[in-house]
């Protein structure tokens, strides 16, 4: 090859070689600023950010769950505790094969089914991040085997903390709630940062109503950890505060004698001390395991519950619907007195029946041979229905609807308990609004002596009772008597309300009924002379005997059956002339008033005035 055709070949590889190194060049350049740029953004724009994650890769905040305040009684009995206990905790985010895990914690704990079953609903109610409990009140031993086997078990813990206990388990069951685990849904209605550590918050009672004071407020701990975790130093703790002591108006003594004195039958008893408004006794029956509930069922062992044919769960005194029967006969007439259609020496002649001018359709009294010629006083000792439809019929339901809810019917008390439920006091516009039908003259008749649509809970009638004991004056009914903070000790006693008086629009209305319920416990004609003759103080009562029409699941394919029973109903308040105590009762199925529910009042109000008790065998 000639020297003219070699270099032509060198020129044209110089010029490649040239343009290839300008283009390495020029990314090479491209390169190194976008290094610098993303350099400038790391170390200028975001070294905030990244040097708060750095310093989280060695500084975690761990939140300190506040320990939740005590529940007494209004004598200092404890009624809701904290007790220590170890919990075996996973956190699901950490762990890689959950199931796997399980298998090999159950080989060294005591795990059982129900304890697997309870973690997966737990787990899949429970928030994000959040640790779901495995295992709880683990004993030292198991707590030593685990702390052996833990750097095999990623994202699972012993945590030491505080289990929720009642005491008095079933006694206080309803009053006092209890604690369940948070939920996904809890997160929507809840601030986080005050559940931080928590995983449990009041679900009923007044665990529920009074929350924000018993749950006290987090804090939390600044601590190293190495590369796997582990906490090697505190750097700075800001302690969580404990919750508010609640001391309640209770009186576990009297809860106690009420369920008792129920027997067999269920129902609630109600007990008030009037001129305070304090909640004495507030029992249902029957009543459930709180501590069970705080420390978490299956949703197996809690269909149980739900399905038990006694309704456990459900707050008659506060959530059980009754015809007030005639309990409600003692507002009737001083509704008429105060509207000018009865004045206490009215007089009406029971034959045994009542029947509507212009129909032919009887109204029977509950006693079919007839009453006789009786005033006001005597229609409430003997409980005359025809007396009573007189004054319905007389009063009309427009001035019924307008004169009783001031004793509270129809309405919530507001005694700061969830659930309470409002009750119905019949009137033509609901029943044209659920029925289509207008209101019929019958009906008027049956509001009289409180059957038909009526519903009332018994707080609502130991709150009305508490009204006629005070000739019209009262306070709030409630049921929390202090608050202690736990931050300085400073104790925040509850004021209740002082509710509208109720007005006589003639003098001596309020003594003319109270009369009347007096001649119910004292006199022998009394439907409550049983309890009351042979009382040291003075009785004022009202016995109420309701009739029920329940549909019952017949057994074997056997369709619907309807059963006819009667609920037994009673208020009173003693002692008559200057009342300390009211109190309400309803037993189910109890047929009679005076007979079953008047002597479990009689007990409560023996409890109370007298400090002992005598228990009477229950009629049937």
């Amino acid at each position: 090859m000639s020297r003219s055709e070699v270099v032509p070949d060198l020129l044209r590889e110089r010029r490649r070689f040239l343009r290839r190194l300008a283009a390495a060049g020029i990314v090479g350049l491209g390169a190194s600023v976008v290094t610098a740029c993303r350099y400038t953004e790391l170390q200028v724009f975001d070294h905030g950010y990244y040097e708060a994650h750095a310093r989280d890769d060695y500084l975690r905040r761990v939140p300190v769950a506040p320990v939740r305040g005590l529940i007494y009684d209004r004598g200092g009995v404890l009624l809701a505790r904290n007790v220590p206990s170890f919990e075996l905790a996973v956190y699901p985010h950490r762990v890689s094969d959950l199931k796997a895990t399980l298998r090999a914690l159950a080989k060294i704990l005591p795990i059982a089914p129900r304890d697997v079953e309870l973690f997966r609903e737990r787990l899949r109610a429970a928030p994000p991040w959040h640790p779901v409990p495995l295992l709880a009140s683990m004993n030292p031993r198991d707590v030593a085997r685990f702390e052996v086997n833990r750097y095999r078990y990623r994202g699972v813990n012993v945590r030491a903390g505080l289990m929720r206990r009642y005491p008095l388990g079933r006694g206080t069951s309803h009053v006092v709630g209890y604690v369940g685990g948070l939920t996904r849904q809890d997160l929507q209605h809840i601030d986080p940062k005050l559940y931080a550590g928590l995983d449990q918050i009041g679900r009923s009672g007044v665990e529920a109503s009074f929350e924000n004071a018993l749950r006290g407020t987090p804090g939390y701990r600044d601590v190293v950890v190495n590369a796997h975790g582990r906490p090697m130093k505190t750097l700075r703790t800001v302690a969580a505060t404990t919750g508010s002591t609640l001391h309640l108006t209770l009186d576990v003594r009297l809860q106690r004698i009420a369920k008792c004195a129920l027997g067999k039958f269920n129902g609630a008893v109600v007990a008030v001390e009037p001129h305070s408004g304090e909640i004495l006794a507030l029992a249902s029956k029957p009543g459930f395991d709180a501590s069970a509930f705080a420390a978490g069922l299956t949703q197996k062992e809690y269909d149980a519950v739900l399905e038990n044919p006694a309704r456990p769960l459900y707050d008659r005194s506060l959530q059980g619907l009754y015809a007030p029967a005639s309990t409600i006969k003692p507002y009737m007439a001083f509704a008429a007195l105060n509207a000018g259609t009865l004045t206490p020496k009215t007089r009406y002649f029971c034959p045994g029946y009542y029947v509507i001018p212009g129909t032919t359709r009887r109204f029977y009294c509950w006693k079919r041979s007839g009453h006789g010629w009786l005033d006001m006083q005597h229609a409430i000792e003997q409980s005359c229905d025809v007396y009573f439809y007189h004054v319905a019929r007389k009063l009309g339901i427009a001035r019924i609807d307008a004169a009783l809810p001031a004793f509270g019917f129809g309405r919530r008390t507001g005694v700061r308990l969830p659930d309470e439920l409002s009750g119905l006091l019949p009137n033509p516009g609901w029943v044209q609004g659920h029925f289509g039908h207008p209101w019929y003259p019958g009906e008027t008749l049956n509001t009289g002596i409180g059957q038909g649509i009526w519903q009332v809970t018994p707080v609502q009638l130991a709150n009305a009772a508490c009204r006629i004991a005070l000739n019209g004056h009262g306070r709030a009914l409630h049921i929390v008597r202090s608050l202690t903070d736990a931050r300085g000790g400073r104790v925040h006693m509850v004021k209740p309300r002082k509710l509208p008086p109720i007005a006589e629009a003639h003098a001596r209305e309020w003594l003319s009924i109270v009369g009347g319920m007096q001649m119910v416990a004292q006199d022998p004609l009394g439907t409550a002379w049983g309890i009351g003759r042979d009382a040291p103080y003075r009785i004022a009562a009202k016995t109420g005997t309701a009739q029920v029409t329940s549909s019952v699941k017949a057994l074997h394919g056997g369709g619907t059956r309807f059963e006819y029973h009667e609920n037994a109903l009673f208020i009173s308040f003693a002692p008559a002339e200057n009342p300390r105590i009211v109190v309400a009762v309803v037993a189910e199925k109890g047929a009679d008033g005076g007979f079953v529910a008047g002597p479990v009042a009689r007990e409560v109000m023996d409890a109370y005035l007298l400090g002992h008790v005598e228990y009477r065998p229950q009629a049937t």
